[in-house]
């Protein structure tokens, strides 16, 4: 890990976001205190937690296995925490049911972990965090294992809970659709730096450098007039001919249909692999196929110079 400064305002939904071998998932680690921090210090609400244990930080982490005990019910899982700290069995059974009703799992109360599907035990491992009240919320790829129909209802859960409990939420993640829709902050992390962080919107729409442009997806990265590399979204680019002045002569690769229009993959003398997005009745009013020659134009206003020297 390189040096890192991160600030996380509280109360707000954080996304680790960058691909395997990156640092977040240690990030979150130092955070939850299952690492050490070779020096600088972890501070939450004010206070200095480097040293401290994992269960006297205020905070709680949620496993991407979930991590359920097999022989205990959704009830007695959630009510772990509170078990371990001394807590009456009444008054940490009322806790916990109340934290299940939170995540619409009161009903499964009583079943054992597999008997529930692998959204609900989800959902049970999420109640069983938040039932301690943690100042923090640590989640490590929580979503990976679920298909994507349920990862939408999950993910807007998850968002639901962050608003509604005050919650600082810090969720470790290699994707960036799921960074987008949730967070407040995105921390894109490369090499054990952060590459960049900021608004979902200002990464997606304005990468510094070539790393945050690819990673981010729906950018091409090309060589600007002056020879610097520039960043163009894959919806701004349109096709033209091959020939027509200022155009980037490109030869289509590939076509697939997204439903809401066609996405193209192109290839071009001295660029990397190129997209363009194009909706239906652009697509149709020049219909490509693979292997043919075509212009790539976009609107100069829509290229975002990018950091020199990748």
């Amino acid at each position: 890990m390189d040096a890192l400064d991160l600030r996380i305002p509280a109360g707000s939904y954080c996304c680790l976001l960058g691909p395997s071998g990156c640092g977040k998932t240690t990030t979150l680690r130092m955070l939850a205190g299952h690492e050490a921090p070779s020096e600088g210090d972890v501070v939450l609400d004010g206070a200095n937690v480097t040293n401290l244990p994992p269960a006297r930080r205020g905070t709680a982490m949620m496993f991407q296995s979930y991590a359920l005990f097999p022989h205990l019910s959704a009830l007695d899982n959630a009510a772990f925490g509170l078990r371990m700290r001394g807590v009456g069995k009444a008054e940490r059974r009322a806790r916990a049911l109340e934290m299940l009703a939170l995540v619409h799992m009161d009903a499964y109360a009583d079943r054992l972990p597999a008997q529930l599907s692998g959204g609900q035990q989800q959902r049970v491992a999420l109640a069983r965090a938040l039932v301690t009240n943690p100042s923090a919320l640590l989640l490590d790829e929580p979503l990976s294992a679920l298909d994507p129909f349920l990862r939408g209802r999950v993910r807007a859960e998850l968002k639901r809970l962050n608003r509604d409990l005050g919650i600082t939420f810090v969720h470790v993640t290699h994707s960036q659709d799921e960074a987008l829709a949730l967070a407040d902050l995105v921390v894109l992390m490369r090499a054990g730096r952060i590459e960049q962080q900021g608004a979902p919107e200002d990464l997606f729409d304005r990468p510094r450098t070539a790393f945050a442009a690819r990673f981010m997806s729906g950018h091409n990265v090309v060589a600007g007039a002056d020879g610097r590399p520039v960043a163009v979204r894959s919806d701004r680019t349109h096709l033209a001919p091959p020939d027509a002045p200022g155009a980037l002569p490109a030869v289509v690769r590939a076509v697939e249909y997204t439903g809401t229009g066609f996405a193209l993959t192109l290839s071009a003398d001295g660029a990397d692999e190129l997209t363009a997005l194009l909706d239906e009745a652009e697509y149709r009013a020049r219909a490509v196929a693979p292997g043919d020659r075509v212009g790539l134009t976009w609107a100069g206003a829509d290229a975002r110079p990018l950091a020199a020297g990748e």
